[in-house]
């Protein structure tokens, strides 16, 4: 009598315990939480900057040594 529980058990129970436990987890970690996109926000921001500074950066040796390119 006690294997015919364990059977039910391993065949019924726990394969639904199983796909509503991790379908729960995926639910939870499927979006970014607010500190992701925080940090995402000031990622970029610091990209764009960088990105502006190197235009800059890049005009000034143009105009001063324009062969620097080649070099």
């Amino acid at each position: 009598m006690p294997e015919v529980a364990i059977v039910l058990f391993l065949s019924i129970v726990a394969p639904i315990w199983l796909f509503l436990h991790y379908s729960a987890k995926n639910k939870n970690s499927k979006g970014l939480t607010n500190e992701d996109e925080q940090m995402l926000s000031e990622i970029w921001g610091s990209t764009r900057k960088m990105e502006e500074r190197i235009h800059t950066l890049e005009r000034i040796l143009d105009n001063s040594t324009p062969d620097w390119r080649r070099q």
